[in-house]
């Protein structure tokens, strides 16, 4: 094996009633749910193997710093055409174009995590993310049985395996018409709300070979581990679980899992955190903005976010990448009464949980979107990528926690203008709409609470038998 480090040995296995290895993706969207799910798996008495990369594992050696994880770091290949040397994690790709060839080099660590297997105590199960499709070879090959993390909702998986089955992406529609589906007649979609792999009758490249791999992987898999809670979406997972060989499981929201720790133990605040206590004793509502480290978003559009959050009158705190600086002239003096601007990565639980913060102004990635509903924070919706846009249906149309930007075109993709942004800023923060979905979220959070109570939450009962199901 190339290289690794461990810090497991035998005699924490045998203490340990199970032992499950759990691999997230190298992104951090993809990481932080199944740390979460480690500290959930400790404080069953559980071993946890974490496989990782050397690059990434400070991070999460850091996430689980007060726990007996063992950590087993792989090398991460080198030389792949494209991407530049030492990226090991999509967070660090220069352009989300690179994600194909950067998830389809993962499969050369395949040889060293086999080994890294063949050397662990017996593994009861392993949780590997979906887009790590050949783990499924490795688990079959050691007798593992594999369960599968997309960190996704089950609305977005059922519309998309529904949209696909009824070749409702392939008619005559433009790509803005709505298209009723055939098995969920209540939900309307577009073209638009997919990404372009998906809307071709003859697919082919890179992309399209990944998600056929991934495909291919879930059919020979145990069932997929969802980030979710039974009555979010109750409907969409029984309609999986009835239609589908390979169940899906509930044990979310995994933010809420927290850590051993009571507390961070840090010396101080952080700046932001402080500024959002200043805002809460001065009585001023605070909203959130922030769309991931994936979305990359133009110049252009940058500008106009900032136009409209400067007019609406809004306290705002905007966290943003370090390359999207261009924020026009004098802009963060102008608003520095009112708006702070951070470019360093924030635990973005502890902002949502601020009670000075009353909304979100959201890319829409599932992590986001679940935080936002544990916090009580309804959602401004303004999805970017991937299964972005079915998320901000699920948030506005489905489950009613959130409004929606309004595009110059009325495309999803489209481009919004900085007026439309500063409507629908002041609609979630001041107007009879945003009063009604914050009302509604609120409710959704103390649901999302009693789901994960230890031994009585629906989510907390559901891990309890997969573990019963599998390990016995």
């Amino acid at each position: 094996m190339s290289s690794q480090r461990q810090n497991l040995d035998s005699k924490s296995c045998e203490s340990s009633q199970y032992h499950i290895a759990l691999f997230p993706f190298m992104s951090k969207g993809h990481t932080i749910p199944l740390l979460h799910l480690a500290h959930l798996l400790f404080r069953r008495g559980i071993a946890v193997t974490v496989f990782t990369t050397h690059a990434n594992h400070p991070f999460i050696a850091d996430f689980l710093s007060n726990t007996a994880a063992s950590i087993i770091d792989l090398a991460f290949p080198d030389n792949i055409p494209e991407i530049p040397s030492g990226v090991e994690s999509t967070d660090k790709l220069p352009s989300m174009s690179l994600f194909p060839p950067f998830a389809l080099a993962t499969k050369l660590m395949q040889p060293d995590f086999d080994e890294a297997l063949k050397s662990l105590p017996l593994v009861n199960f392993m949780v590997s993310d979906g887009f790590l499709w050949w783990t499924a070879d490795s688990a079959m090959k050691f007798g593992i049985p594999r369960l599968i993390f997309y960190g996704m909702s089950n609305y977005s998986s059922c519309v998309a395996k529904s949209a696909a089955e009824c070749n409702h992406l392939f008619g005559p529609e433009s790509a803005d018409d709505l298209i009723t589906l055939t098995e969920f007649p209540w939900i309307k979609v577009t073209k638009n709300d997919f990404e372009p792999v998906f809307l071709n009758p003859e697919p082919k490249g890179p992309h399209f070979e990944f998600i056929l791999k991934t495909v291919i992987a879930s059919s020979i898999s145990y069932g997929y581990l969802s980030n979710s809670f039974y009555e979010l979406e109750s409907v969409f997972v029984d309609h999986w679980n009835k239609h589908n060989k390979q169940k899906t499981w509930c044990v979310g929201p995994l933010c809420l899992a927290g850590t051993l720790a009571v507390e961070n133990e840090r010396q101080k605040k952080p700046t932001w955190i402080l500024w959002l206590d200043e805002k809460l004793k001065q009585g001023s509502a605070v909203l959130y903005v922030a769309f991931g480290s994936q979305a990359e978003i133009s110049t252009e559009q940058l500008k106009d976010i900032a136009i409209g959050l400067e007019e609406s009158k809004v306290n705002f705190l905007w966290v943003i990448r370090k390359e999207e600086s261009e924020l026009g002239d004098g802009f963060e003096d102008r608003v520095k009464e009112r708006g702070i601007i951070i470019r360093e990565w924030v635990d973005q639980m502890e902002i949502l949980m601020h009670p000075s913060v009353e909304g979100y102004l959201s890319h829409c990635g599932w992590n986001s979107v679940l935080e936002s509903i544990c916090a009580g924070v309804p959602i401004l919706a303004w999805p970017m990528m991937a299964e972005q846009p079915l998320n901000a249906r699920m948030v506005v149309e489905e489950i009613k926690v959130g409004l929606r930007v309004e595009t110059c075109n009325g495309s999803v993709r489209g481009f919004v203008k900085w007026e439309a942004l500063r409507k629908m800023v002041n609609e979630l923060m001041n107007g009879e709409m945003g009063k009604e979905v914050r009302n509604n979220v609120k409710k959704y959070a103390e649901v999302a609470m009693k789901a994960m109570e230890v031994g009585a939450g629906s989510s907390w009962g559901t891990l309890d038998m997969l573990i019963e199901e599998i390990c016995n």
